[in-house]
């Protein structure tokens, strides 16, 4: 069985003599199970109506002579978006086990395959430990969460600031009552503080994660989160911030490309909202995008847009950021098995 260096990677399709471990035959039933699930869910939602509006949103900017400039500036952008995530994850690893950046990028787009099938993308985590040593991969999943606990605070934060935003700046939406706008922000506001503080507090976090049931005898690998510094939690904070950043601007680049009537600003202000909400609405990756199409519309068509270049944006964006890498993330974990007790 070829070994690929540096990786721990072992290349399926090599000859092996040696009989499957117990491991090894979990690790195949899992990594086809992820596969398959992630083709079938795809398939299922490309089928859909607001599947097909990525197809023919893609047609679109063809046939307006969009497609070369557009696109390829999302891509561009949307690989940037999974290296800074990929640099992230190196950051939280560091006291769990010293990986490259290549082999920390292969494990960064595999956990979105798993990502695809699990609530809110919380199964990403499963795909990237894969990745470590064996004996490392309950650290790395404390560490891990580490991480996304700082994705979920800037999506917070920057969502509440979008919020008042439009609030200050008096553009309409989609509720008429205030109460709403109110209880949103003090929800917003109750949930980010209480995250934040964990985050920047992790021996607290690992206290809270050990009280569930199954976790408890994982005590001595959760002590990882008591190694991390104050200054890596900010850096760590500041790359959630700026990957924030890089794939806001690319969905109000796609906005306001496909629907010119709809500013700069307002689209600047109102895609923080959509993240808000669809972070807060409980979801599976592959109805995702019929979630942030509806807010997306509902917070757009107020502000001056249509719903249909809405709908092809936010397509689109769905598309790029999450159909592309995941489709590549199930061939990654699909060909690359990783070694496991007994290899």
């Amino acid at each position: 069985m070829m070994r690929s260096v540096g990786t721990g990677l072992l290349l399926v399709g090599a000859p092996c003599s040696e009989p499957l471990s117990v491991g090894r035959k979990l690790l195949f039933v899992f990594r086809w199970g992820v596969f398959l699930l992630a083709c079938a869910f795809l398939h299922a939602q490309l089928t859909t109506v607001k599947g097909t509006a990525a197809l023919e949103a893609f047609r679109r900017m063809r046939e307006n002579g969009l497609f070369p400039i557009v696109l390829l500036v999302t891509v561009l952008l949307m690989v940037v978006n999974w290296s800074i995530e990929s640099r992230k994850w190196r950051w939280l690893m560091l006291p769990v086990e010293r990986i490259g950046a290549g082999r920390s990028l292969l494990a960064t787009v595999a956990g979105t395959s798993v990502g695809l099938i699990t609530p809110n993308r919380t199964g990403e985590f499963l795909g990237r430990v894969l990745f470590l040593e064996p004996h490392h991969r309950v650290q790395g999943g404390f560490a891990t969460a580490l991480g996304s606990v700082a994705q979920f605070v800037i999506t917070l934060v920057m969502g509440g600031l979008g919020l008042l935003a439009l609030y200050g700046l008096g553009r309409p939406f989609p509720w008429t009552s205030g109460w709403v706008t109110t209880a949103i922000l003090s929800l917003t506001v109750l949930v980010s503080t209480g995250a934040l503080a964990l985050y920047l507090h992790p021996g607290l976090l690992r206290q809270l994660l050990l009280l569930i049931p199954f976790l408890h005898r994982a005590e001595r690998a959760s002590a990882v989160l008591n190694a991390y510094e104050p200054e890596r939690l900010y850096g760590v904070l500041a790359l959630s911030a700026l990957r924030y950043v890089v794939f806001t601007g690319q969905f109000v680049l796609l906005l306001t490309t496909f629907d010119p009537g709809l500013s700069v600003v307002d689209a600047a202000c109102a895609v923080p909202v959509i993240y808000l909400v669809s972070t807060l609405i409980p979801t599976v990756m592959i109805t995702e995008l019929g979630i942030r199409g509806t807010a997306a519309v509902s917070l757009l068509v107020p502000l001056g847009g249509e719903e249909v270049p809405v709908l092809f944006a936010t397509a689109i964006l769905w598309s790029i950021n999450v159909v592309l890498p995941a489709m590549v993330g199930s061939v990654i974990l699909l060909m690359a098995r990783v070694r496991t007790n007994n290899a």
